[in-house]
């Protein structure tokens, strides 16, 4: 598979080439080139298929010539010692919960498989720096999967605050390879500063710099591999249209499905479930998109109004306007709706959901109301650990949830190895200091 653009008329690179850039010299992000039939791959698999067997199984017939069956399957045993879970509810309803990994969320999955595919790249000639934008536990994220990898450092930059849930020991001055780095600003301006350093071409070369952030390819388009997954584990019982319900914030995750479904995947549509944000509803209707300002919700992760995505959905518009907009289906759920969602699922199915899959819960009731002669079967993606809000979800649910200790230890402070300016030459002499 090659990667383009999308927004110049740069030459296609290969996914090593995407994935150690990370950004196109000409601007856009990288997006597949073409779509890999991947149906003889995962068709035949079954509910016993684990999932770091299906990455291993995929994997190389994505990536021909740069992942051969045997690096595969290093990449997905070295990344994975979690795996999604599908539960079905009723007859129309499933739940995947994607909060097994080691954080809690759904971008473990992505930033796993980018840290182990990343070594075995680079693993006879290379090296290479991952410089990210963190903020609540994907810094924890990222410190986890990249610690020890050999030939990488990992800068982790963080807005001003506090910041938790790392290990000192795996911070580079106590022989780790992990560099927390604040910023006296916003998470925006670090985001800013990660883009800013790998344009700075001579820098970026000179460190090997890349990201884990959702800007890279090579985060995103494994999130593709959950979505197979759901398929094969729910094909036993499928008989109608196939559905996902997927929260939506930054919008990678409904990528990253559009990508499954490019793979093969027979899936009738997707619910773009927003909260009052709202940030694409009328887009994806055939409007122009609009920004709008941020409105504060119980679903943080989804509190986004311009997308980080925006190129990559535009460039399937593109493609495809019409079968783009006859099948992704966006709704939004606000507050109210959410916590109600909440309510119903533990009373109808002792099902605990967070606001963010609460959010997309909502979305898939009112999308099987709406048509009477529904018969399919829809799977929401559950993104966040009920225990990330804690205190809220046992409000609603009239029950204390009990935190494991693994997330106990996500709220411990540490202090940075700087804390900087929000200026490119600030973060340069930073990293050239700790290096």
């Amino acid at each position: 598979m090659q990667f383009r653009s999308t927004q110049s008329n740069d030459s296609l690179v290969s996914f090593k080439d995407a994935v150690l850039r990370c950004l196109p010299s000409g601007g856009g992000l990288y997006v597949p080139a073409s779509a890999a039939d991947m149906r003889q791959f995962f068709l035949y698999m079954d509910i016993n298929t684990s999932y770091p067997e299906l990455v291993a199984t995929v994997a190389p017939g994505l990536l021909q010539g740069e992942l051969n069956p045997f690096s595969a399957s290093r990449v997905a045993e070295s990344a994975f010692d979690f795996e999604p879970e599908l539960q079905q509810l009723d007859d129309r309803l499933s739940i995947l919960n994607l909060y097994n990994g080691p954080t809690g969320v759904f971008k473990d999955f992505g930033i796993a498989f980018l840290a182990a595919v990343m070594e075995e790249l680079i693993k006879n000639n290379g090296f290479a720096m991952i410089l990210s934008a963190a903020k609540g536990d994907t810094g924890v994220s990222i410190a986890q999967a990249f610690y020890k990898r050999r030939g990488i450092i990992s800068v982790i930059l963080y807005p001003s605050g506090p910041i938790s849930g790392l290990d000192p020991a795996s911070f580079i001055q106590n022989g780790g390879n992990i560099i927390p780095i604040q910023i006296r600003g916003t998470f925006d301006d670090c985001q800013r500063l990660v883009t800013e350093a790998i344009n700075d071409r001579p820098f970026a070369e000179r460190y090997g710099i890349t990201s884990a952030n959702a800007i890279n390819v090579g985060r995103l388009l494994p999130q593709a591999f959950y979505y197979l997954y759901a398929f094969i584990k729910v094909k036993q019982y499928l008989e109608e249209d196939l559905i996902f319900s997927v929260p939506c914030g930054n919008f990678g995750n409904l990528i990253a499905g559009l990508y499954a479904w490019k793979f093969g995947i027979p899936v009738s549509g997707f619910i773009a479930a927003m909260n009052a944000n709202n940030a694409f509803g009328d887009y994806i209707k055939g409007k122009d998109y609009c920004p709008h300002p941020l409105i504060a919700t119980n679903s943080p992760a989804l509190d986004v109004s311009q997308p980080s995505n925006y190129k990559r959905l535009a460039a399937f518009y593109q493609e495809a306007p019409a079968v783009m907009r006859n099948m992704v289906y966006p709704e939004s759920v606000d507050d109210r709706a959410t916590l109600e969602a909440m309510g119903r699922a533990w009373k109808q199915h002792n099902l605990i959901l967070d606001p963010h899959g609460a959010v997309a819960y909502a979305a898939a009731e009112r999308y099987i109301k709406s048509r009477d002669d529904f018969y399919g079967h829809v799977v929401i993606l559950a993104t966040g650990h009920p225990v990330k809000q804690a205190e809220l979800v046992s409000e609603v649910i009239g029950r204390k949830l009990e935190i494991p200790e693994k997330f106990r230890k996500l709220q411990l402070k540490i202090d940075p190895a700087a804390v900087i300016a929000p200026q490119l030459d600030a973060l340069q002499g930073a990293i050239a200091s700790c290096v």
